[in-house]
Parts: structure tokens; sequence; C-alpha cells
């Protein structure tokens, strides 16, 4: 049987920070993981724009599924998101210097839609692997939530499935134990 193909995507520093940590893991995953070939890309943390890139990679490289990883100060768990919501709104401006106040993300889109990945089977499996992991059910507003909103959108319909997940900052769990429970979560995929 043919590998499946799974762009996996992290997030660029934003917010004056040096370094951003799901980029970081993302790139630190091995190129297979179980049926999975692996496909990475660094996106910008700006609202469109990183979207409108995830969906031309994912095109290009014939993707399965999209696999979104990003970063979520506050959290001390891994967790995999089940809902987008159809609402920009943002306390600080995005690297391209967007800042939106209860905006649609698409003025006549649904409100929300649920992730079409399996994300409580990937959040069991993180904290099988023995990392702190919960299920979320808010992506946020910013550009997390605006990456995964637009992704189901525009795959609505289509065999294309996407999630996202959250890692926390380092200082709340460390880099090698993200990419464990990236691991895991792709392999309950």
């Amino acid at each position: 049987m043919e590998p499946k193909k799974l762009l996996v995507t992290g997030f660029m520093p934003f917010g004056g920070e040096a370094r951003n940590p799901s980029w970081e893991a993302v790139n630190a995953l091995p190129d297979r993981i179980g049926e999975w070939n692996l496909h990475k890309l660094l996106l910008p943390v700006e609202f469109g724009n990183a979207a409108r890139l995830a969906i031309e990679a994912a095109k290009a490289c014939r993707a399965d599924a999209v696999f979104s990883v990003g970063l979520a100060a506050g959290r001390s768990a891994v967790t995999p998101e089940l809902v987008a919501v159809n609402v920009r709104d943002a306390s600080i401006a995005d690297n391209a210097g967007q800042k939106f106040n209860g905006e649609p993300i698409q003025p006549d889109g649904p409100a929300a839609y649920f992730s079409t990945l399996p994300v409580r089977a990937m959040t069991a499996a993180i904290a099988a692997a023995g990392i702190p992991a919960k299920l979320s059910y808010s992506a946020g507003a910013y550009v997390c939530n605006d990456l995964l909103y637009t992704l189901l959108d525009h795959f609505s319909g289509t065999e294309m499935r996407a999630s996202f997940v959250h890692i926390p900052l380092e200082k709340d769990l460390l880099l090698s134990d993200s990419i464990r429970a990236l691991i895991a979560a792709i392999e309950a995929i």
C-alpha cells in the first residue's frame, strides 16, 4: 500500500520572540511516521496568508491530510483542537501588522467547523505516551484558528482532512516531549 501524505505545518516566531517551538517540533519530526510520509511547511504568523500557503502546499504535494501545529502560551498540556470558529480577533498584530477585532474569516461562512481528523484519539494517544494532553474546544481567534477554519472551509466536502494541535511554551513542556506528543498524535490518525 502506498504511504499517505501528511502536510505538517508550524509557525515562524511572532510577538517579538526569537523562536517558535511549534516549528522546531515540526522540523524535528522524522520524514515518515506510521503510514504517513510527512511534508513539512513553515508558515508566517499572518492572517489569511498562512492558510493560503498551507492550501497551496497541500495541493502541490497532493496531501491526504493537513496537521497544523501552533504555540499556546498559558497551556500546560498538548491540546488537539476540536473546533475552529469564524472570527478573527487579536490582542496583538500578526507579523504583517494586521490586527482584527471580531471580524469574520468568511463573511458568508458557517459559525464553526469541527476538525476532520480524530482529535479525541489523538488526545488519548498523547496521554498514553505519558505527556499531558487535553482536548481543546477553542483554537482561539488568532492566526492558529484562522488557519484551521480556512483549511476546513476550503476543503469542506472533499476527502482532505485537517486538524490543529497547540503545544505549550518550552517552560511548560520540554520540546522533546512536544515532539513525542506530535508523533503519538500522528500515529493515531
